[in-house]
């Protein structure tokens, strides 16, 4: 008898449980849905500045009209867990070298969200800063990793902490720790990354758009960062800069609609229907036009190429821009 209770008791606690679980509405979630579903899904905050995460955020006060204002984002979503997105990639030897700025081996990863308390079998919602886009690309390069090892359970949250503060809702500066989570990977989906190779051929054959992410300046070769080697974009790219994938308001970015991305990618000479990969300097700002057409456009055929031009220069692959002085 106490073993068919027990068994009851099982099953009507699963039922249960599965009846209350809460489904995300998509890759982007508000405020106010995370409000009222927190207590439902796994928060996770992911920073390069890991000391925010502690430290109080600033308010400033409206002289004329005396209402509060965010100056600097601190603090975090109570229960949340903390991701350094110093963490998120690796090095990994390719070919015999040493290529930084790479998505971890399968088990590596694994650990790394493991140590953070996350479990498979529940939401997660990553949140981003949310005051410039190459902090939100943080969350969408963790995002498009878990996508690459299966996590298909997840979503950002628009308008990041700044959107949450600035909402007035409730925060803490307590630290957070939660135990060894049991989130498990799937095997890599190739289909979601793109290696030298691919990218060399869709620029031979244009059948493949070339998106991209960074800065015009960059983009024409006025400029580049210090780890790659040479200047320009990849010959038929087509310019995608971060400034266009979103909206900001009160000092957050929020995303914008389908159809307005629709209308920016066909400005820039980019067909949103085609196969694409995206591409910034190491594969950081490539994440957030990757999103983009993916997840918020439903073009499926996307790929974002793990090392961008870091690699591809260190292949000794060409460029091409304007003529410098």
């Amino acid at each position: 008898m106490k073993k068919i209770q027990c068994t009851l008791a099982f099953i009507c606690t699963t039922f249960l449980s599965l009846a209350n679980a809460v489904s995300l509405p998509g890759p982007v979630v508000s405020a106010e849905w995370l409000a009222v579903n927190q207590s439902q899904v796994q928060i996770l905050e992911v920073r390069g500045d890991v000391a925010s995460y502690l430290r109080a955020p600033e308010f400033d006060t409206d002289k004329k009209t005396g209402k509060q204002f965010l100056v600097e984002v601190g603090g975090h979503i109570p229960d949340s867990t903390l991701l350094d997105f110093k963490k998120v990639r690796a090095d990994r030897i390719i070919d015999g070298k040493k290529i930084k700025y790479l998505i971890p081996e399968k088990s590596d990863f694994e650990k790394i969200i493991q140590a953070v308390g996350i479990t498979s079998g529940k939401p997660i919602v990553l949140v981003p800063v949310g005051v410039d886009m190459s902090d939100v690309d943080e969350a969408l390069r963790a995002y498009w990793q878990f996508k690459v090892y299966g996590e298909d359970n997840i979503a950002v949250l628009d308008g990041g902490m700044a959107g949450w503060l600035t909402e007035g809702r409730e925060f803490s500066t307590s630290a957070s720790t939660k135990p060894l989570g049991k989130w498990t990977a799937s095997s890599q989906r190739n289909e979601l990354i793109a290696n030298s190779d691919q990218v060399a051929a869709a620029s031979k054959s244009g059948k493949t758009a070339l998106i991209d992410a960074r800065q015009p300046a960059q983009y024409f070769g006025l400029n580049k960062r210090d780890y790659v080697a040479a200047y320009g974009h990849i010959a038929g790219a087509k310019d995608f800069a971060p400034e266009l994938l979103a909206k900001p308001t009160k000092g957050a970015l929020y995303f914008w609609d389908k159809n307005t991305y629709n209308a920016l990618l066909l400005a820039n000479g980019i067909n949103p229907k085609t196969p694409a990969i995206s591409y910034c300097n190491s594969g950081h700002l490539a994440a957030g036009a990757w999103f983009v057409m993916s997840e918020l456009i439903g073009n499926k055929s996307t790929k974002l190429y793990d090392g961008s031009l870091y690699l591809w220069t260190l292949e000794g692959r060409p460029l091409v821009g304007v003529p410098l002085n």
